[in-house]
């Protein structure tokens, strides 16, 4: 069934982050246990370095600036500090991660997602960590053309079926959707798209030309 909120197709950023929310709400449906330590340490760098420059701004407005200026110095060496650490999180820490969680067998799971400028295809890197032995990495690349129809609507089971078909952790905790996947996987997408021919060409072109994205709706998540 596809969702009733539609996004606009030439926007690549629209696209993947779309994709990437439904990312959580599909495996938290399977039992799966969302980890929030990435998320909640880059809240807090970015929530403290806002409230340092708040207090800053508080001192300096009641006191005046030559009785703050030792403190205001202290306040923007902790901002330039915090900053720094927030993109450094971000860059080299996160990479691109949008879930971790551990599957009710006690294994972890890590997902990454990324796309390339003016290819309209979603790479997925996923780590699975099991209880005992090394970890094993899975890379899934896909068109976004599997999942949105040509009106910008997201259909959530040719989306679930590339990951229950590809990522065996997750195809044990959802059989039922693995099995789909694998008997009919391109009869099971033709049911649900009514995909354009051109909608390839459309995000292509959008995205090259710099096609302003503030005519379809604002992304939910960071900047793809």
């Amino acid at each position: 069934m596809a969702s009733q909120e539609k996004i606009t197709v030439h926007n690549l950023a629209d696209l993947k982050n779309t994709s990437d929310d439904a990312i959580p709400n599909y495996l938290n449906s399977l039992k799966f246990k969302q980890i929030h330590t990435l998320t909640d340490t880059r809240l807090a760098l970015g929530y403290s370095a806002f409230l340092v420059s708040a207090a800053c701004f508080g001192w300096d407005y009641k006191f005046g600036f030559e009785n703050t200026k030792w403190l205001t110095a202290i306040a923007v060496t902790i901002y330039t500090v915090l900053n720094t650490a927030l993109t450094y999180w971000i860059s080299f820490v996160e990479k691109g991660v949008v879930y971790q969680g551990v599957a009710p067998s006690g294994d972890k799971i890590s997902i990454a997602t990324s796309t390339k400028k003016n290819v309209p295809t979603y790479e997925v890197k996923i780590t699975i960590t099991p209880k005992s032995g090394k970890p094993e990495t899975i890379e899934i690349k896909r068109s976004f053309t599997e999942w949105f129809d040509s009106a910008g609507h997201f259909i959530a089971a040719p989306f679930q079926s590339v990951f229950a078909a590809s990522v065996p952790l997750i195809a044990k905790a959802d059989p039922k959707r693995a099995e789909t996947a694998k008997q009919a996987p391109t009869a099971a997408q033709s049911d649900f798209l009514d995909v354009d021919p051109a909608m390839l060409d459309a995000i292509a072109a959008g995205t090259a030309t710099g096609a302003d994205a503030s005519a379809g709706k604002k992304s939910k998540r960071r900047k793809a």
